[in-house]
């Protein structure tokens, strides 16, 4: 059936998708600037890989966008460690290349190229990789029977599969029960996953359960954060912190009104609020939200702090550092359309409460099935829940300690995906 797929695949489906994909562009800036980037990928890629050490072997890691890097890293940060190897790092969206261009311990970074069969061919002749490793669920057919033509090992690792997966259905099965006969190993979040994936298929040779990269990767990240000190003592000192992460405005409407509600009662809580989009009119409409109930500052303004209740974080890249003064948290997402990353809160040992919306989350759903997760369903029940957390020490604890203890039960993915890439490279 390889051939079948191959032409139906390059015939039909790449000049459909690449026609979408220009037409979209010319609405949408950040698509335009994927396509723009990818001009001269070859020529850069020639130049750039003419400059790397040939005796070393070269692994290629594939993420879709940041998300799906932040969980290569634990990876590669634990392989730059060997002398032997080069790390190839691309990008499917130009927000996970543009950000991490700097990456240092990447030999070299790079956008995908669009998957057509002869880019495939051309980018395997240029980087020659002695691994290839897609994360999660970014794998593109025609680059994977290339790598089987070139006799390149694939691995997908962190995969996922649901049992009821539009890939199980119809004809896509038969397509992908081709795609996944390709790949060398497919190591997978749970048990659950390996049986989704052997639905097409896939061998026990091929299949391992190794678990999630994304609790070695917060639980390093967080003992690098509890060293920063982003809040000053006068500003917690004796509160209770309650800290809403990566929010969206239909997050917001439930949060703000059962925060401002418990406020009255408890005068002993602060609150911190770290929009996703911290933009200036987001920034205007969260203080509008509050005046006149409570006072508000920017956290670039906390060194003129005066007892204000409610902090406003007006940048980026310090959510995981402000969990770390948390009693309790609240992730984004969750009334919207997915959840946001319920880890970076429960390394800490935090009662994490979210909305309804956590389908895309195994790690939210086995939180709320464990204990240390709670869901709410709209602004009486966030504030039902908010006034049980915060008058009630030993049942915040107790919410606390299962979240703790459900990261470090789930550590360690990473040593055993490292030993399965070096049963690769050298056979040990």
């Amino acid at each position: 059936m390889k051939k079948f797929w191959f032409v139906v695949y390059n015939a039909i489906a790449i000049p459909f998708l690449y026609t979408i994909l220009n037409a979209i562009g010319l609405f949408n800036k950040k698509v335009k600037r994927g396509i723009v980037g990818r001009e001269r990928i070859f020529e850069e890629l020639i130049l750039n890989a003419a400059a790397l050490d040939k005796s070393k072997r070269l692994i290629w890691f594939h993420s879709s966008s940041l998300g799906e890097f932040e969980q290569a890293k634990p990876i590669i940060e634990e392989l730059k460690k060997d002398s032997r190897i080069n790390i190839l790092v691309t990008f499917f969206s130009p927000s996970g290349y543009e950000n991490s261009r700097k990456y240092p311990y990447a030999d070299l970074i790079s956008y995908i190229p669009f998957d057509t069969a002869s880019n495939a061919k051309k980018f395997l002749t240029i980087v020659h990789p002695d691994l290839a490793i897609f994360m999660r669920y970014d794998y593109w057919p025609n680059l994977v029977w290339a790598m089987k033509d070139f006799n390149v090992p694939c691995f997908i690792v962190d995969a996922t599969m649901k049992s009821n997966s539009p890939r199980s259905m119809f004809l896509a099965k038969s397509f992908h029960n081709d795609l996944f006969q390709n790949i060398t190993k497919i190591l997978t979040v749970s048990e659950a996953d390996s049986n989704g994936f052997r639905v097409f298929g896939c061998t026990d040779e091929q299949l391992q359960v190794v678990g999630d990269t994304r609790f070695d990767r917060v639980y390093r990240k967080s003992i690098t954060a509890k060293e920063k000190n982003l809040i000053k003592d006068n500003v917690i000192k004796d509160k209770k912190v309650f800290v809403a992460g990566s929010t969206w405005e239909m997050d917001e409407e439930v949060i703000l009104p059962a925060f401002t509600t418990l406020a009255k009662y408890d005068n002993d809580i602060i609150f911190i609020i770290a929009p996703h989009e911290p933009t200036i009119i987001h920034l205007e409409t969260l203080e509008n939200e509050f005046a006149g109930k409570l006072k508000t500052i920017r956290f670039s303004s906390l060194n003129n702090y005066k007892d204000e209740r409610v902090i406003i974080v007006d940048s980026i890249g310090i959510l995981l550092t402000l969990y770390t003064y948390a009693d309790a948290a609240f992730i984004g997402g969750s009334f919207r359309q997915g959840i946001h990353n319920v880890l970076e809160a429960a390394v800490y040992g935090l009662p994490v409460m979210f909305g309804p919306k956590i389908e895309n989350s195994q790690e939210a759903r086995h939180l709320l099935k464990l204990g240390g997760g709670i869901l709410i369903q709209n602004k009486s029940d966030a504030y039902r829940q908010m006034r049980n957390l915060f008058s009630d020490k030993g049942y915040r604890d107790m919410k606390g300690r299962i979240s703790h203890q459900y990261v470090q039960e789930n550590l360690g993915a990473t040593e055993k995906i490292l030993k399965e890439i070096y049963k690769v490279l050298w056979n040990s």
